[in-house]
């Protein structure tokens, strides 16, 4: 199952970017459209592109999760008879009853996104890569590096830039991933100075934060710094590069079993 990937992002903080005035009589030409800080617009999806991603997620969670057809139909046919049950207490059956259809589709919706994702993380859990997946599909604007770090072992380490700071997200054994994060800190001294880094190590052991809760945790971590600040770390950090590892892009791999 694939998380459906999510639109380019701008910086944290960063409006939209300014357009230019149209060309006069002069004949002068209209600028371009850009973000502040080298972030380029959002691009809109073609008609029907929505719907084709919904429909492709349907059909793939239908296979692997026989039951969030009905899951979807209870969501939506309980609260729209609900409310138009209320209606025609109250003597209000058209009103209520166009409440209840909308409050319906919010309903069927958020139990669709939760089967959607429920499955998703269902099928990587234990898979090489798997938090790498779930980084690059994270709400928000997030700059991930996958696979920094890697052993023999195939034990992995992510970085990811936001403006919590720098999280380091490991994959692996505690004592094989530690040495990984030692070593990255290492590189990232004399880059980041005073930027609070945050060391992640993925399992359900203690200390430890579960697949799922991933981007959970994540979103819980404090605003240390700006949007600007985070645009000029990104593009000191892309001169360290990462290792030349096949992690998964866009979105999450369905077999890539372990070695």
């Amino acid at each position: 199952m694939a998380l459906l990937k999510r639109s380019e992002k701008a910086a944290p903080g960063v409006g939209p970017g300014r357009k230019g005035a149209p060309a006069g009589k002069s004949g002068g030409k209209a600028a371009a459209t850009t973000g502040r800080g080298g972030a380029r617009p959002k691009q809109k999806l073609p008609r029907g592109a929505r719907l084709k991603q919904i429909r492709q997620a349907f059909v793939l969670t239908r296979k692997q999760d026989p039951k969030v057809l009905p899951y979807m139909l209870a969501a939506f046919f309980g609260p729209f008879l609900l409310m138009l049950a209320i209606g025609f207490v109250l003597g209000q059956p058209v009103y209520l009853g166009i409440l209840g259809f909308l409050l319906a589709l919010m309903v069927t919706a958020l139990v669709f996104g939760k089967r959607v994702q429920s499955t998703a993380y269902s099928q990587v859990e234990g898979q090489l890569g798997a938090a790498a997946a779930v980084l690059n599909n994270m709400r928000g604007d997030w700059r991930v590096t996958p696979a920094v770090g890697f052993t023999r072992e195939q034990d992995l380490l992510h970085r990811v830039l936001g403006l919590p700071g720098v999280i380091l997200v490991a994959e692996g054994a505690r004592n094989r991933t530690r040495n990984l994060v030692v070593t990255e800190k290492k590189n990232l001294a004399r880059w980041i100075g005073d930027v609070p880094v945050y060391e992640i190590l993925i399992g359900d052991g203690e200390g430890q934060v579960p697949l799922r809760g991933l981007e959970k945790h994540l979103l819980k971590l404090p605003r240390n710094i700006k949007g600007k600040r985070v645009n000029e770390l990104d593009r000191k950090l892309k001169a360290i590069g990462a290792a030349a590892m096949p992690i998964p892009k866009g979105p999450m791999p369905t077999r890539m079993p372990r070695r």
